[in-house]
């Protein structure tokens, strides 16, 4: 039985194809709008993932071809007092932080709408893959509020503190090219190709060194917050640690065999 079955994520749907976990947000009739509860289910299902040692990468969707995540549920959050409602901010960023930290590659796989709360999930994984059809935004503005599960700090580190203001500021949408332009996605492919090559992607990584992919995701994530000495040396002490493991002996004599590299993770 897999380790997924019993997490009690009703507003998830969770499958396994090898090394790569699929996350498909299923609430086609909210277009997949973040509540309390899905933001709950996510960091289950993503700390489920953390834990699976036979999980090497996971691909995060939105059910149905309109959205990927709309946004935060309007319906659960409009009639929030206030203390109540920076802690669901404050839920939300846990549980997107806990995403971005994984350890493991993350990617988004984004198939139609994805525009506040979901534009800042999006943000959150390690790379981001759009259909051609997706639309992006931070359209908190247009509701009297801001961006609160890490928007105003993911967007300018992505594309910048101008393009930021923009969308944060107007509330304006943008197209894939456009996120293409900005760099707030990796790639734009058709909606039908979209899974194709998220998995193509996701395989990829699954092949691997999965103690040097962890060590990239975290040299990245915590050395931007870092004086460029302090992360300079964050990554020269795990690049000596890595000269330590299995994986990079394998891979130096698969090089210098010339065949594929098998890695362990050890």
């Amino acid at each position: 039985m897999s380790i997924y079955t019993d997490l009690n994520c009703s507003n998830l749907l969770i499958s396994q194809e090898g090394a790569v976990v699929t996350i498909t947000i299923n609430r086609p009739d909210k277009l997949n709008a973040l509540n309390s509860e899905t933001i709950q289910q996510l960091g289950r299902a993503f700390a489920a993932v953390k834990a699976d040692a036979s999980a090497r990468c996971a691909i995060l969707t939105g059910s149905g071809a309109k959205s990927f995540v709309a946004g935060a549920d309007i319906s659960e959050f409009a009639s929030l007092a206030p203390t109540v409602a920076r802690e669901f901010s404050l839920i939300g960023q846990r549980v997107f932080r806990s995403i971005e930290t994984l350890g493991k590659p993350v990617i988004a796989a984004i198939n139609g709408f994805c525009f506040g709360g979901g534009m800042e999930l999006a943000m959150a994984c390690h790379l981001r893959i759009a259909a051609d059809t997706a639309k992006f935004g931070q359209p908190e503005i247009n509701l009297g509020i801001m961006p609160g599960f890490g928007g105003t700090q993911r967007l300018p580190r992505l594309v910048g503190r101008s393009a930021s203001l923009e969308l944060c500021l107007t509330g304006g949408q943008i197209n894939s090219e456009r996120a293409y332009q900005l760099g707030l996605v990796s790639k734009v492919v058709s909606a039908a190709e979209l899974m194709s090559a998220a998995l193509t992607q996701a395989n990829q990584f699954a092949q691997s060194a999965p103690i040097a992919l962890r060590a990239i995701i975290d040299a990245i994530t915590y050395g931007e917050d870092m004086a460029l000495d302090q992360g300079l040396d964050y990554e020269s002490q795990y690049f000596g640690l890595l000269t330590s493991t299995a994986d990079m002996k394998e891979g130096a004599q698969a090089f210098l065999q010339k065949r594929k590299a098998e890695f362990k993770g050890s």
